[in-house]
């Protein structure tokens, strides 16, 4: 009901974030606030509860209301007002993602006829391709990287939409969807998981999954290089190491299929989740958004006002009760689902956030029960309906059957390292075939040689603003390197520089 509530009555299908106002009690009425907008997110996550209950034709809804607001690039604005005009203008590519990935459950309910969706799934599709794997801002609207939630959703819609294009007679496009997730599914560890950090030593694990890695800012076994820029903390107090800041949201790489929950890269990352994120209430458990979050009532309970300290997120606790269904510890996930029902406020309502600190009577906050966050948070809701159909299933509901049956839950192998602008490697490990990728028709100048012989390639079209050339590097041995630049065919001109990439052992 909770979720039926939400739904606009001009707009079908268009489900707001929450009809209340986090910490409205300090608010003036003059401050707007932003949960009851659309966040395409949090409406693809409600309609996923919807379809848990069983409520397919308001999910169907949902889908159309997105496809009438998608932009013609094939993303969706961060959030907005019902009619579609825009609030924030963020862009986050787990919220396009998901939207394949909805669109693609229904299709395997016979939802729609005729291909009425695969037009905007196209569009979502290509937008994923020409623009990722890097996140625009992350799932908590933080900066520009390689974020595990972000990763998993991506991979999982390209396999997806390759379904799609398969159906829709593209076989051509279907493959060159399912190379570029396995690309990026090769290149998880290499992205995200650190090792030999202070965190890991303060843990006792070798490594874990950071929250969000910008591009380049290290290797695998870095240590703590790079920085983020975390919100909601004063001016001059907002910077931490990148490689020391964790979230839950690398369970996403077991709930997306794409690792085993045994994977021992996953299990050292719960330990260091545990370790960081996890605080022990009257309630239950709760976990944080990642360490550092400053979204949240102060210390001594005043409320949030641009600057405070993140508190425990009731959905993270279901989030971590469909891991522990996955690791085949049902009495675990069972426990959490009594966690996440304890949780709720006076009629039920799941918040945001619960309070993890000793009791403040006067401010009405008491560890394990609701803060004044957003109550009711509607993401919550719909994850609890989740959680409950798929402990009633013996599996998780909403995990994509595409990467299970494509890479079995472990990381998978590709022949290819690829190259592009907004991705440029300057290595690559012997026997990988360097595949270059464009968003002009261009020829592409290649040498092995250091310019002595140069060779002439075409790109191939992939008809969704995507060109590509395959580049033959599979034979050259480590030490040497392959030089390119680019003839852009439309504007007639060249490049102007080179790129090198170096060819290394493993």
């Amino acid at each position: 009901m909770v979720l039926k509530t939400h739904e606009a009555k001009r707009f079908p299908g268009g489900l707001i974030a929450s009809l209340s106002i986090p910490w409205g009690n300090a608010r003036s009425d003059h401050e707007l606030g932003v949960y009851h907008l659309v966040w395409p997110r949090d409406l693809i996550e409600s309609a996923g509860g919807l379809l848990a209950a069983g409520q397919d034709e308001e999910a169907r809804r949902a889908v159309f209301y997105l496809m009438s607001t998608q932009e013609a690039d094939g993303h969706w604005l961060q959030n907005m007002w019902l009619d579609g005009r825009p609030y924030w203008h963020g862009i986050q590519m787990d919220e396009t993602a998901l939207f394949v990935l909805l669109a693609d459950t229904m299709r395997r309910k016979n939802a729609f006829e005729n291909g009425v969706v695969w037009p905007a799934v196209l569009k979502a599709t290509g937008y994923l391709a020409r623009n990722g794997p890097v996140t625009g801002e992350g799932r908590w609207e933080e900066e520009p990287g390689y974020s595990p939630f972000t990763l998993a959703s991506e991979i999982a819609a390209l396999l997806a939409g390759a379904d799609f294009a398969e159906e829709a007679g593209r076989p051509n496009l279907a493959d060159y969807f399912r190379q570029t997730a396995d690309i990026w599914n090769a290149n998880i560890e290499k992205w995200i998981y650190v090792k030999d950090t202070n965190l890991a030593y303060q843990v006792g694990v070798a490594g874990y999954y950071v929250r969000l890695a910008a591009p380049g800012s290290w290797s695998s076994d870095a240590k703590d290089k790079g920085t983020l820029i975390l919100a909601n903390h004063p001016p001059g107090q907002a910077k931490f190491p990148a490689a020391q800041i964790v979230s839950p949201d690398a369970l996403a790489l077991v709930r997306f299929g794409l690792r085993s929950p045994t994977d021992p890269c996953i299990l050292n990352t719960i330990k260091v989740i545990d370790a960081t994120l996890k605080t022990l209430t009257p309630t239950g458990p709760v976990w944080h958004r990642y360490n550092h979050d400053g979204y949240g009532e102060k210390a001594d309970g005043s409320p949030y006002d641009g600057t405070g300290i993140g508190r425990g997120w009731p959905l993270l606790a279901g989030e971590r009760a469909h891991y522990e269904l996955a690791a085949g510890n049902v009495t675990g996930a069972r426990r959490l689902q009594a966690v996440m029902s304890a949780q709720t406020g006076q009629g039920g309502l799941l918040p945001e956030q619960v309070w993890d600190a000793a009791d403040i009577p006067e401010r009405g906050l008491f560890k394990g029960h609701p803060s004044n966050s957003a109550q009711p948070l509607v993401w919550a809701h719909a994850e609890y309906l989740k959680l409950i159909r798929s402990l009633r299933d013996n599996r998780i509901f909403d995990m994509p059957p595409q990467p299970v049956q494509r890479y079995g839950q472990r990381v998978g192998s590709t022949p290819y390292a690829i190259w592009r602008f907004n991705h440029k490697i300057r290595r690559m490990a012997a026997g990988k075939i360097l595949r270059i990728e464009v968003l002009a028709s261009a020829e592409i100048r290649v040498s092995i040689n250091h310019w002595q012989q140069v060779q002439t390639l075409k790109v191939i079209d992939t008809g969704i603003g995507i060109f590509y050339a395959d580049l033959p590097t599979q034979d050259l041995p480590v030490g040497s390197s392959v030089a390119f630049t680019f003839r852009w065919l439309q504007a007639g001109r060249w490049e102007g520089r080179t790129f090198e990439v170096a060819v290394k052992n493993n």
